[in-house]
């Protein structure tokens, strides 16, 4: 197993190897999507691929990069792969600023029910199941989902 990993390893650095940052630069780092996981405000293929900008703070080895990264992220290594970076350009009009989501030791938060948005009756051959529109916790309006009203009242 270790020497298969040693390999692809070896494959990916000969890759991304002539790729260099100095120390100073602006970089952005790569999140890799997930099937269903909400991150960064949107689901699926129109979730975010990159966060930053985040300063290099030094170079480790000769593919991984130290980055600054905010406090809210504390508990994320900062140290990446040269694959996970890439490079920021800077632009006035491009201000982001990053929503506060409290993080538990696994790194996950809870979503929980802030409001029911709307409630319709959907007819089907078997019978009829109620849908409730509801707005979750950390997400905005236009991420509202619908639930069954039996799931949501348990």
């Amino acid at each position: 197993m270790r020497a298969a990993q040693d390999r692809q390893k070896s494959y990916v650095d000969l890759r991304r190897s002539d790729i260099e940052f100095a120390v100073g630069y602006k970089v952005l780092l790569k999140v890799s999507p997930m099937r269903g996981v909400m991150r960064f405000e949107k689901s699926g293929k129109l979730s975010q691929k990159f966060i930053g900008p985040y300063e290099i703070l030094d170079r480790v080895g000769e593919v991984a990069y130290r980055l600054a990264l905010p406090p809210a992220l504390d508990r994320v290594h900062n140290v990446f792969h040269v694959s996970q970076l890439y490079k920021y350009i800077s632009d006035p009009s491009h201000v982001l600023e990053a929503e506060m989501i409290e993080l538990d030791d696994a790194l996950t938060y809870v979503e929980t029910p802030i409001e029911i948005l709307d409630r319709k009756v959907k007819k089907t051959r078997h019978g009829e199941t109620t849908l409730v529109k509801v707005l979750w916790s950390n997400h905005l309006g236009e991420e509202a989902t619908s639930e069954a009203e039996e799931n949501m009242k348990e």
